[in-house]
């Protein structure tokens, strides 16, 4: 819990940094806008990594949130190595921090309505992603699989939220099989992570609260030969499993079954 000075310390902090971000997107996204017909995927890609750079570290200038990684080693190596990453999903904070930590430029799967949110929307539409209309439903995960083959080939990894959107401190999403479904049909394994970015940034929150975000990345999972359904419980367990261990305090049920 916070006290009430705490939290209006946060509070004002938060709105710096939202300003800084307003202060740097809008230069970055006409910027992208403008060298659509000459730059390529990767300078498209490296400039909206630098909007993501300056937001989260400006995060941890103003508002004083930091991170550090666990399992690093567990990533593949080779640089042509595809891989299809599957994130526990709690806040925006794993969504800007990922493409800055992870050895491979990423592609994001995402609603296509995001397209439509001013400049930061207009720069991720300039990036090689895969953005999809949910009311497609099978054609949607089709053109999923097209691109995602295309992208993995290229040496970008895909990663996907599979609980599909943002879920509270404590609570487990209905984890959906898009991304085990994506790694079985490209042979490319998975990569479980974990991360309690809602102890500093809460679920659709405003204010973001100084503390330390821990990001474990669990060990590949092959998927040739596997479900859908049984890869994605084997995901499944082992986020939910690091998430109880990342933030024990959000799940009380689990203590008074130890007592």
């Amino acid at each position: 819990m916070h006290s009430p000075l705490q939290t209006l310390f946060s509070f004002v902090r938060s709105l710096v940094h939202a300003l800084w971000m307003l202060f740097t997107v809008i230069p970055v996204a006409l910027y992208m806008v403008a060298a659509t017909p000459f730059a390529s995927a990767q300078h498209m890609y490296a400039a909206a990594r630098f909007f993501l750079w300056c937001a989260m570290h400006g995060l941890r200038v103003i508002c004083g949130v930091r991170w550090q990684l666990q399992g690093y080693a567990n990533l593949p190596t080779e640089k042509t190595s595809p891989a299809v990453l599957l994130v526990k999903h709690q806040s925006t904070l794993e969504t800007f921090l990922m493409p800055l930590i992870m050895p491979h430029p990423l592609a994001y799967v995402f609603k296509k309505e995001l397209l439509y949110v001013p400049f930061f929307g207009w720069g991720i539409g300039r990036c090689d992603m895969i953005h999809i209309d949910r009311k497609q439903g099978k054609l949607a995960f089709g053109k999923v699989v097209e691109q995602g083959k295309r992208l993995l080939a290229q040496g970008v990894w895909v990663i996907m939220f599979p609980e599909g959107t943002r879920i509270p401190r404590g609570q487990t999403g209905n984890y959906k099989t898009g991304g085990t479904r994506l790694a079985i049909e490209t042979g490319a394994p998975v990569i479980p992570i974990a991360v309690n970015s809602a102890t500093v940034w809460p679920r659709k929150g405003f204010i973001k609260y100084p503390g330390t975000v821990t990001v474990v990345i669990g060990q590949a999972i092959p998927s040739q030969g596997r479900e859908p359904e049984e890869l994605m419980r084997q995901v499944q367990s082992v986020i939910e499993a690091e998430m109880q261990q990342l933030d024990p305090s959000a799940y009380p049920q689990l203590a008074q079954k130890a007592a």
